[in-house]
């Protein structure tokens, strides 16, 4: 090998490379592979992005609809199982957190509810092409969503029928009555509530007494000015309303007890004859109800259909125009103008609470042919009715004096029928048993809008009872 040799081979390898790198046919296909994975990672983002777009509309659109469903208060199903149900259907329900919450009362429902769902990403990855990074954290997105509605009513009007007969006053039972009822009042008439709850307190024993207010208002035949109860027509207990049309016979004034020890009093007269026993209509004045309730004290039998009767009509459309009447005269607030509320009217909740300390009894009148002019009338106000039959009428004409007007059995009809038909315009009953016997507990669970709806308290459960029933309505001051 010569030195010549080796320069000649040295000059044609240094011509080769200076060849080589001047040579850039190969450039174009490594930008066109660049261009092509730039590309596939743009469109494939795009389709991630699709795709977690379409997951998080269906998702949000079935949460929307679950929980909207869920609160509609006319939905009778559990609302948690409701939201399940939606989700279930949409082929989501491993996406649902945990279980719905549900708040509730006796006026609104609110429903809230959260899920995610975990997308994967099947492109994202290719960025590690460029940075050469480990992506794990892109390989899926959490789509977290939640969602709440809430329906509720603006107004309430409540019914507080309250037992008042005889036996109210044995075992301290009106003290905690009185004591239970006035807290429920200040549950339900606060601040916050101003004008949109209104309370009528029907007091009830063997008679209703609509007072003056209520009984000049609506067609009777009148025939003393001792007290003021109707006879109300068996017929008329199938319906919630008032027929304003009716003449309404006013009930025979008289006090039924058996003689004894020549006892002539007239304080316990069969219609309550003083004027804490009158009905007081679609009130919101705290002072004025708390009066009421702390003068109650046992009256007579025990008619728990007619209580139920006047609790309801003070609920039904059929009554409106005596409340503006009763507006018009300074009775009534003005605020509460246009009540009674169509049933059909969403923003107003109706609600009767109905207590009792027994059952139906037998209930009494005198005959027609001993009770049938002004002498007689004036007679039975100033004599009570046994000891003027033991004074003077010869015991063998006792019976042709009185007759029974309604049995027990014949009550719980009567207490029935106004139950259904209170519960069938929507109106919300509870019903509280105190100190019931079996049979008395279960003509009240009858009439109580569901099971959960009826209270069997002794002493002073019966405070728990009325303010479990106020907490479902201490929420109005949430709404607008």
């Amino acid at each position: 090998m010569t030195f010549d040799w080796l320069i000649k081979t040295l000059k044609k390898r240094r011509a080769a490379v200076a060849a080589f790198r001047r040579d850039d046919s190969g450039s174009m296909i490594i930008f066109s592979m660049f261009i092509l994975v730039l590309m596939l990672m743009i469109g494939g983002l795009a389709v991630d992005l699709m795709r977690l777009e379409t997951t998080r509309t269906k998702l949000q659109g079935t949460m929307d609809r679950a929980v909207l469903a869920a609160a509609d208060l006319d939905q009778t199903l559990p609302p948690a199982d409701v939201v399940k149900d939606y989700f279930t259907k949409a082929g989501m329900i491993n996406f649902l957190q945990g279980e719905p919450t549900v708040t509730q009362g006796l006026n609104y429902r609110t429903v809230t509810a959260s899920a995610e769902a975990r997308i994967p990403m099947l492109f994202s990855n290719l960025m590690s092409v460029f940075d050469g990074s480990d992506n794990s954290g892109l390989d899926s997105v959490a789509i977290p969503t939640s969602a709440g509605a809430t329906e509720m009513v603006g107004k309430v009007e409540i019914s507080l029928v309250l037992d008042v007969s005889g036996s109210m006053d044995d075992n301290n039972k009106m003290v905690n009555l009185r004591q239970a009822a006035n807290d429920f009042v200040d549950a339900v008439l606060t601040t916050d509530n101003q004008d949109r709850v209104s309370v009528s307190i029907v007091p009830y024993s063997e008679q209703v007494n609509l007072g003056t207010t209520l009984y000049n208002k609506i067609k009777t035949t009148t025939r003393h000015t001792y007290s003021f109860c109707v006879e109300v027509p068996d017929s008329h207990y199938s319906s919630a309303a008032l027929n304003t049309s009716y003449r309404f016979l006013q009930m025979q004034h008289f006090q039924w007890n058996y003689y004894y020890n020549g006892d002539n009093s007239r304080n316990k007269t069969v219609c309550p004859r003083y004027s804490q026993y009158e009905i007081t209509p679609w009130s919101q004045n705290r002072t004025d109800l708390h009066s009421q309730i702390n003068a109650l004290e046992g009256q007579a039998g025990t008619a728990i259909y007619l209580g139920m009767k006047w609790g309801t009509a003070l609920l039904d459309p059929s009554m409106r125009s005596i409340n503006t009447s009763l507006i018009g005269s300074g009775k009534v607030d003005s605020a509460f103008a246009g009540r009674p509320a169509d049933y059909s009217d969403v923003e107003t909740l109706k609600t009767v609470i109905l207590m009792t300390d027994g059952e139906n009894s037998s209930t009494s009148r005198i005959t027609d042919v001993n009770y049938n002019s002004s002498s007689e009338y004036k007679r039975y106000n100033s004599y009570n009715f046994w000891y003027y039959l033991v004074y003077y009428v010869n015991s063998y004409y006792w019976s042709s004096y009185y007759y029974y007007k309604y049995t027990p059995a014949e009550g719980d009809a009567l207490l029935s029928n106004i139950c259904d038909a209170a519960k069938a315009e929507g109106i919300v009953v509870w019903t509280i048993g105190f100190e019931t016997n079996t049979h008395g507990s279960q003509v009240m669970e009858d009439c109580a809008s569901s099971p959960t709806h009826f209270f069997d308290v002794d002493g002073v459960e019966i405070s728990d009872a009325f303010s479990a029933i106020a907490r479902q309505i201490n929420n109005l001051k949430l709404m607008n």
